[in-house]
Parts: structure tokens; C-alpha cells; sequence
């Protein structure tokens, strides 16, 4: 079970790969590395937080116009 500084790392790393790599590959590079691990619903709510359907969209959205 992760401690509460594994989780902490685990949302950051989540987070920044968000960032730079489309949803999908990010979800298939978790599974490989068998990160899966903990409490997902926290680890989602605290990556999405503040976060929209609209906003969330917008993003996906700017990032596949960029490619």
C-alpha cells in the first residue's frame, strides 16, 4: 500500500505526464509499469481537481491541435 509520500510522488508524476502526452498513452504507460496500485478514485480526484468536463476537453483538445 502507497504511503501518503508515494501517493504524493505518484500525482505529480501523473500530472506532468498529463501534460506532455495524450490521456491514453499516459493510462498504457501506467498499466505497463504496473502503477496501478492505491487508491484510484483519490489519485484521479486529486490530478482533476478544479478541473471541468469543458476545461478538461479544451485541454485534450489543444494538445492534439498542436501535434
Amino acid at each position: 500500500m502507497p504511503t501518503g509520500r508515494q501517493e504524493w510522488v505518484q500525482t505529480k508524476f501523473v500530472q506532468i505526464l498529463m501534460m506532455h502526452l495524450e490521456p491514453s498513452k499516459v493510462m498504457k504507460f501506467w498499466v505497463a509499469c504496473k502503477l496501478g496500485q492505491g487508491d484510484y478514485i483519490k489519485l484521479k480526484d486529486q490530478t482533476f481537481e478544479n478541473e471541468t468536463v469543458a476545461s478538461l476537453y479544451e485541454k485534450i483538445k489543444g494538445f492534439q491541435d498542436s501535434k
